[in-house]
């Protein structure tokens, strides 16, 4: 018998478990760009994948980022988020897309119950509303990812 707490596998099991993630730039300093902005959605996802973590929604304004993310029972979030800012800080000044790209120590987690997901994707994916004077010139985020297979189906989608 596997038990809830038991490590492996959930086969079978329904788990839909959601949070929204906010970080920030070191000091808040307005470092964020549209190239920088570009090059983290296309790195974040990949790192959350690496932890069985899905990205399903994203707002980057000049001093700060907002994620919401889907989660698989395992996810060690922690380690997950370590990877996600202090690689893309590393990736990011390798790959040139900024010179200075500097995450501030830690950052905000709430879970997000499923029927909250449109409203806090629209939410999150809004940041250069809510934040107009922090607003990336010549960038704007991904659509959120939020299609009903993927808030009532088994982690992770059969076709994965």
């Amino acid at each position: 018998m596997l038990h809830h707490n038991a490590p492996g596998p959930c086969f079978g099991m329904r788990h839909r478990l959601f949070a929204h993630v906010v970080w920030t730039t070191l000091d808040r300093a307005p470092i964020l760009t549209a190239g920088v902005a570009e090059f983290l959605v296309r790195y974040l996802p990949a790192m959350a994948a690496r932890d069985r973590a899905r990205m399903l929604a994203v707002g980057i304004v000049a001093t700060h980022l907002h994620l919401l993310l889907r989660l698989h029972p395992q996810t060690d979030i922690p380690r997950m988020i370590q990877r996600m800012k202090g690689g893309s800080a590393r990736l990011a000044l390798l790959e040139g897309h900024a010179g200075y790209l500097r995450w501030a120590r830690g950052y905000n987690i709430e879970s997000v119950s499923a029927r909250a997901l449109p409203a806090v994707a629209h939410y999150v994916a809004g940041q250069s509303r809510h934040h107009a004077e922090l607003a990336i010139a010549g960038w704007e985020p991904p659509p959120p990812m939020l299609e009903s297979r993927w808030r009532e189906e088994a982690w992770p989608p059969a076709s994965e």
